[in-house]
């Protein structure tokens, strides 16, 4: 049996979406473990993405937003998955 995990999230963000339902930028997926561009960049396979950033409503990847448009922003689109659904199915607990 798994052992829970515990992973802090801002408070105001959004709850987790269902798998494959529209990105809602919970942050859950990129707290838990980097995708393969964030495991790169934080050179770490576990644990929270450095690329993470919190804009005050949601949490959004930060190379995303400084290479939005043109072939880079292509990339990074793709590296991260965005525009596939929520790939996570973790399971969140509630707020104690």
């Amino acid at each position: 049996m798994n052992q829970p995990r515990v992973i802090e999230i801002h408070p105001d963000a959004p709850a987790k979406p269902a798998v494959g339902a529209v990105c809602n930028g919970c942050g859950v997926c990129c707290l838990t473990e980097p995708c393969p561009l964030g495991m790169l960049l934080s050179r770490r396979l576990k644990g929270a993405c450095t690329a993470l950033q919190w804009d005050g409503a949601r949490y959004v990847c930060g190379v995303l937003t400084t290479q939005p448009s043109g072939w880079r922003g292509w990339w990074v689109k793709r590296w991260i998955a965005a525009g596939k659904g929520c790939d996570c199915s973790l399971e969140v607990a509630g707020k104690p």
